[in-house]
């Protein structure tokens, strides 16, 4: 079996991680996202105005005031066949091209330069969609591989190459494309490697479902998430799981987004994020990565997350007739007044749900748990912790949101909006809308 050992003696570039960085200002809103269109040979003027570090041009983008101390060229990748787990190591530490990038603040660019956090990033990455995708024995070798043609990679952001440098020669062009917004990153890579497939498009328009069609099959995704559009990308890959578009994420984000992510019940960090992803996905933080790995350094530790989707027919099984839709109004509703009860934060969506009838609505707050369904019932039995943890308390009145785990808002939602049965119910079209994504967010 061929391995990435070949690669150790490559130069790795750095990535685009963007992050949020420690400039703060007024500058900073959500025109952020907006696609730019600048030459890397455009030379950063500065001017009068500065502030810690960062250096605004005459057109009004603020970059890093120099370029990253041990700049380099930019060096080409050959391909291998093969990529197990196993077979990404350390690596040299990865440059900037020199004279090309400085990091733009309107983009929360801070790029990855240390070879081993960019080993660790592609190792986590290559189990995550081995344990969703399955793996392949070779012909003659009792070992298992993952197959260039079994991971359909999608690298949000890559910036300068870090990570595609050692995925491109490990995948095979193929089937590794990048989505990049910044055009010097565009220029950048397809001008070191003209085979690799790079979109120009702003991440939070991406047509997941679409480009998995394209691809034939469902797609793992890898990227170094913007902090300050971390959420929405997320729900974006939630939603894109509905239709078994996308199977696995392995991204950065900041440190406290990612405990949210994977938070239990009654803690402080449960919220919004935590039920969602936790009825979606199994979710895992990978490791811990510094500030110190990154050029310029942010003031926030970030985070490798791991998501293993898992896709409709499951996410069926778990959700067992309740609408994805009644569950966001219902998790939304208690979570924007979490200091409160459960009772007490569902009483204005209830009145909507019930049309101002007081009777009904104090039927529903006064009201006991509903039978789980059948498809609850037969995942308890078969051991299933979710299920296990998705019957409704009798006091669920009492409670705050915080304290109900995610397969419990779901009864809850049932409770509220009443079991979805009959002629009329559509449980495969259940999935086939845009749920947690913002409507101005792609097509899906």
């Amino acid at each position: 079996m061929t391995t990435l050992s070949a690669l150790s003696c490559f130069l790795l570039l750095g990535t685009t991680i963007q992050h949020a960085s420690s400039f703060q200002s007024a500058q900073y809103t959500s025109s952020c996202i907006n696609q730019i269109n600048v030459h890397p040979s455009n030379q950063i003027r500065t001017s009068s105005s500065s502030l810690n570090g960062w250096v605004q041009g005459s057109d009004g983008e603020w970059a890093w005031k120099e370029d990253d101390p041990t700049s380099a060229a930019a060096v080409a990748s050959s391909t291998t066949a093969t990529l197990s787990p196993d077979d990404i190591s350390a690596q040299a530490t990865p440059f900037l091209p020199a004279g090309e990038f400085r990091p733009k603040q309107s983009l929360g660019q801070n790029y990855l330069r240390d070879g081993n956090t960019v080993a660790k990033i592609v190792k986590a990455f290559v189990t995550d969609a081995t344990s969703t995708l399955g793996m392949n024995k070779e012909e003659g070798n009792d070992e298992d591989v993952l197959r260039q043609t079994d991971l359909r990679a999608v690298e949000l952001g890559p910036g300068a190459g870090a990570l595609t440098d050692v995925l491109l020669p490990a995948l095979g062009a193929n089937n590794l494309q990048c989505i990049e917004i910044d055009q010097r990153s565009v220029e950048l890579l397809t001008n070191k490697h003209p085979t690799l497939r790079v979109q120009h498009e702003d991440v939070l328009q991406v047509d997941y479902p679409s480009l998995a069609r394209d691809e034939g099959g469902p797609l793992s995704i890898i990227g170094n998430l913007p902090y300050y559009i971390t959420s929405q990308i997320l729900f974006a890959l939630a939603d894109a799981s509905h239709t078994d578009a996308v199977r696995s994420a392995t991204v950065t984000m900041q440190w406290e987004v990612g405990k949210r992510i994977v938070a239990p019940t009654r803690t402080k960090d449960y919220g919004i994020l935590s039920v969602v992803f936790q009825l979606y996905a199994d979710c895992n933080i990978h490791f811990k990565i510094p500030p110190t790995v990154f050029y310029p350094q942010p003031k926030v530790d970030s985070a490798l997350i791991g998501l293993h989707f898992l896709g409709p027919a499951q996410l069926r099984q778990r959700l067992g007739g309740v609408n994805p839709s009644d569950l966001r109004k219902v998790v939304t509703s208690t979570f924007q007044q979490r200091r409160k009860t459960v009772r007490n934060g569902l009483k204005p969506l209830a009145a909507t749900v019930f049309d101002g009838d007081k009777d009904k609505v104090q039927e529903f707050l006064n009201g006991s748990p509903l039978p789980l369904p059948q498809s609850v019932l037969d995942a308890r039995d078969a051991g299933d912790a979710f299920a296990l943890s998705q019957e409704l308390p009798s006091d669920w009145q009492k409670k705050r949101p915080e304290e109900l785990t995610s397969g419990q808002f779901v009864e809850l939602t049932r409770m509220l909006y009443g079991p979805k049965e009959g002629e009329d119910w559509d449980e495969e079209g259940l999935l086939a809308t845009k749920v947690w994504r913002k409507l101005k967010h792609g097509a899906n």
